[in-house]
């Protein structure tokens, strides 16, 4: 074979031209032709449609706000359901707080200026640090919680005043110091109030314990309860309401006095319901203010055509007897309120259980059975659960412990009644939610329009559910004891 030399040569330099041309167009291009990394995905952001409120019964959490975030949507789980329809409305509510006993007044007092000012405005006050109380319960005269009993006319044995012209406030001036100090924080607030005892000379026994109310001193009595309503808004403090009264089964406390269902009718049709007409009061009459093993009391009173009238509904107590007894009386009656007026938390209770027992019965059970308030026992005390009288009670717990002058402690009653008071203001509705097994829980929509949903874990292990609206659920949480405050819009 003959090669030709020119022809070879040519050849090269043809196939080196090609090589750098296909060389060239394969290099990549930084500008114009980068390389195309893979598609990122977007994080998913769930929006925050539920805010939620803790506390746990091993206090780890108290009335803490939670940071997840709780939204809305439609997926498919296996979880129970808490559905919640706002469209069946019940009862409305009148609030929520305590009693705010002659002994707490001086308590609170002993704290200096600064405290005692911010310790009012957080348990007062609609701030963001602030509990919302917005229901008291005060006592006429004193109550067991004051360091000695005593009326607005107290007299010399033997003697009688059928005028009352001795009548005084003296010795509650400063509750109603304080009472001053609430009103110019909440103006709003509404006042129950509740004798122990009428004074000695009106009863049969010359003592602020036990006894009753003599008959032929019932009309003085209504003029008493006349007089320190008037004389209260004197001092601009409206009573919204009264109990003829305190435990009136319960004659063993001092001071006391023990009023049969019979007599209370006839004190109320005869005395006091026409008294506060000829006076024009506008101030409610509620009958009964004990236990619920007894809800035939109650029922006697309203049975009584000349005494149903006057009366606008019956108040409890839970230290005897079901929570249910307020649903027996308000199917009996529809046309009259029923109120939770005092439940004690002792000295000798534990956190978690208390919990749990509250929130059950005093505020989730109070309020399915068409409860207009919700209220717990004393509002302070020491640290030796005082002051009382002889024979007062001496382990009652205060929602507050005042321990010195420039501290205090929140014990398990301030949380009790927080979880209600600081989210569900006067004038909300009880709306349906569906209760059973370990959640119990009871929902409102507020004058504003918001809805809460206050869920107690009455197990022994952590349950995970859904909280249904209006077809769409979010999914949550609550440990063994814990019980949450869910809002929403």
């Amino acid at each position: 074979m003959k090669f030709n030399l020119k022809n070879i040569i040519k050849a090269f330099f043809v196939m080196a031209a090609v090589m750098a041309q296909v060389k060239c167009s394969s290099s990549s291009d930084p500008v114009e032709n980068p390389p195309v990394d893979p598609p990122v995905t977007p994080p998913v952001v769930v929006a925050n449609d539920v805010d939620f409120w803790l506390t746990k019964g091993n206090q780890s959490a108290l009335l803490e706000k939670q940071t997840v975030k709780l939204g809305f949507g439609t997926t498919a789980n296996a979880y129970a359901n808490i559905e919640v329809n706002a469209a069946q409305k019940y009862q409305t509510v009148d609030g929520f707080g305590y009693t705010l006993t002659g002994g707490s007044v001086d308590v609170i007092n002993q704290l200096n200026a600064t405290k005692r000012t911010a310790l009012l405005q957080e348990l007062f006050g609609n701030g963001e640090n602030s509990i919302g109380v917005s229901y008291i319960r005060i006592s006429i005269g004193a109550s067991d919680l004051n360091a000695t009993p005593f009326t607005y006319n107290d007299l010399a044995t033997g003697e009688t005043d059928l005028n009352l012209d001795k009548f005084s406030l003296e010795k509650d001036k400063n509750l109603i110091a304080m009472l001053k100090e609430i009103l110019a924080i909440n103006p709003k607030i509404l006042i129950l109030a509740t004798p122990w005892s009428a004074p000695i000379w009106m009863k049969d026994v010359a003592s602020f314990k036990g006894g009753k109310l003599k008959t032929e001193y019932y009309d003085v009595y209504a003029k008493y309860f006349v007089k320190y309503i008037q004389q209260m808004k004197a001092e601009g403090i409206t009573i919204d309401a009264i109990t003829p009264q305190n435990e009136p089964l319960h004659d063993g406390n001092n001071p006391s006095m023990y009023m049969s269902a019979t007599d209370q009718a006839n004190f109320i049709k005869n005395s006091l319901g026409p008294a506060f007409k000829t006076a024009n009061l506008n101030v409610k009459i509620i009958a009964y203010d004990h236990n619920c093993d007894n809800p035939n009391y109650p029922k006697t009173i309203l049975a009584d055509a000349d005494a149903y009238p006057y009366v606008d509904g019956s108040a409890f107590h839970l230290y005897a007897g079901d929570i249910t007894a307020l649903l027996n009386v308000y199917n009996s009656y529809p046309a009259k309120n029923v109120y939770f007026t005092e439940q004690w938390t002792s000295s000798q209770g534990q956190f978690e259980g208390d919990l749990k027992w509250h929130l059950r019965n005093v505020i989730i059970g109070s309020m399915r059975n068409y409860s207009k308030n919700a209220l717990e026992w004393n509002l302070a005390n020491n640290a030796s659960f005082g002051p009382h009288t002889d024979g007062g009670c001496n382990m009652c717990k205060g929602a507050i412990t005042i321990t010195s002058g420039n501290s205090f402690e929140r014990n398990v009653a301030y949380y009790i009644i927080a979880h209600a008071s600081k989210f569900v203001p006067m004038g909300s509705t009880r709306i349906e939610s569906n209760s059973g097994g370990s959640l119990q829980n009871v929902a409102f929509i507020t004058p504003s329009g918001s809805k809460v949903l206050i869920v107690e874990n009455d197990g022994s292990a952590t349950e995970t559910f859904n909280i249904k609206f209006n077809g769409k659920w979010v999914t949550t949480s609550l440990d063994a004891g814990s019980v949450g405050t869910y809002t929403w819009k």
